[in-house]
């Protein structure tokens, strides 16, 4: 359980960072309770390299509308995990169709990937001071994949603070909101002005496609990753939480 936001005042967290929707949230979510942030991206081969253009992006409109998180919100990191792209063969590193396969997972799953993030993760956060992992893995509204299960996140979480001799705490906000509800933290952090911004500036699609607009944002509309978004971001509507 995630201690009161007081209990957080002198603790230092390392957000993961892609720029998209969840990641978006759950910066906004580590701003609210700690007192520095920093964040970390990864550029692995992804067929939506947009993306770390967009997270640029994202962090300069935060700190422009959102005052009191500026202070907090410090360095951002990008590392090189070129060669995960390299040994995975998956619909997110490569131009294929994105289909289901035989084992009941999307082919949109790159195995080790989330695995791989937070051990780096856990390897600059002990650098830079900080003792809080933030991720936005979810096994509420998501595609399967094990990797973003609270049971794997928890186990890690005990991995990494004993293989660094110094608690490591993994924080997922996110972890069993649908994204109708993703969509409702992110308004009760930031009102409407946070989520006009993931609007405009985060990216979700798995095509990278950044050319159609839409209520919920950019994307081609289509496929797995802009339907969760769209479907989330009516349903969010529907239940009056934006008024």
């Amino acid at each position: 359980m995630t201690p009161p936001p007081q209990a957080n005042s002198q603790r230092k967290a390392l957000v993961l960072f892609s720029g998209g929707q969840d990641s978006t949230a759950c910066l906004a979510w580590a701003l609210d309770r700690f007192a520095q942030v920093e964040t970390l991206g990864f550029d692995y081969g992804q067929r939506h390299r947009v993306e770390l253009d967009c997270r640029l992006q994202v962090r300069a409109a935060m700190r422009a509308q959102f005052p009191h998180w500026a202070a907090k919100l410090g360095d951002d990191h990008l590392l090189d995990l070129s060669l995960l792209g390299q040994i995975s063969d998956t619909a997110l590193t490569e131009a294929r169709a994105i289909e289901m396969q035989a084992n009941g997972l999307p082919n949109t799953f790159v195995p080790g990937r989330n695995l791989l993030f937070l051990s780096f993760a856990a390897t600059l956060a002990y650098r830079r001071g900080a003792s809080v992992l933030v991720g936005g893995m979810c096994e509420t509204d998501y595609s399967g994949y094990p990797d973003c299960r609270d049971n794997t996140l928890k186990s890690l979480q005990v991995a990494l603070s004993l293989g660094l001799d110094t608690p490591m705490t993994v924080e997922t906000p996110l972890m069993f909101l649908t994204k109708a509800q993703t969509w409702a933290l992110s308004a009760q952090l930031g009102g409407a002005a946070l989520n006009d911004l993931i609007v405009e500036h985060t990216h979700t699609c798995y095509l990278g496609d950044r050319s159609h607009r839409h209520a919920w944002g950019y994307g081609c509309g289509t496929c797995p990753a802009c339907e969760l978004r769209a479907r989330g971001h009516d349903e969010f509507l529907a239940s009056g939480s934006a008024a």
